[in-house]
């Protein structure tokens, strides 16, 4: 049985459109209902073609939360999030993978970003969340 979600108040926390990238199904379905649980609305890809689509569309997107490492591709998560950018300027991105973040991979990233490790905790993530949408 789950605690009660941890609700912070919509003037810390603002309410923002997030598109959910992960290749593992239970992985982006916990992130989902917790996200979801924090106030805020999610959208889910499994893939970048999946999330492209829903980049193209007029539906508003305040956020990516994407994974690096997809199966079609290695760095997947850092291109969906260039194309991401170029699409929705100002968009929002978090990144988040298992895998060792190299200086390779750091390189990748784009500026201004954040990033979290997996595996991360309910409270990681929502403060991971939480900083990504504060006001720059």
């Amino acid at each position: 049985m789950r605690a009660a979600p941890n609700v912070v108040s919509a003037e810390r926390y603002p309410v923002a459109v997030i598109l959910i990238v992960e290749d593992d199904v239970f992985i982006r379905e916990v992130a989902e209902m917790l996200i979801q649980d924090w106030g805020h609305q999610t959208l889910s890809a499994s893939d970048i073609d999946e999330a492209l689509a829903i980049l193209r569309s007029p539906q508003p997107i305040d956020a990516l939360f994407t994974d690096i490492y997809l199966k079609t591709l290695v760095h997947g998560g850092c291109d969906l999030a260039l194309q991401a950018i170029a699409l929705r300027p100002g968009l929002r991105v978090l990144y988040t993978t298992g895998n060792t973040l190299t200086d390779k991979m750091k390189a990748l990233l784009v500026e201004g970003t954040h990033f979290l490790c997996k595996p991360y905790t309910e409270n990681q993530l929502q403060t991971s969340v939480k900083d990504m949408l504060a006001p720059e």
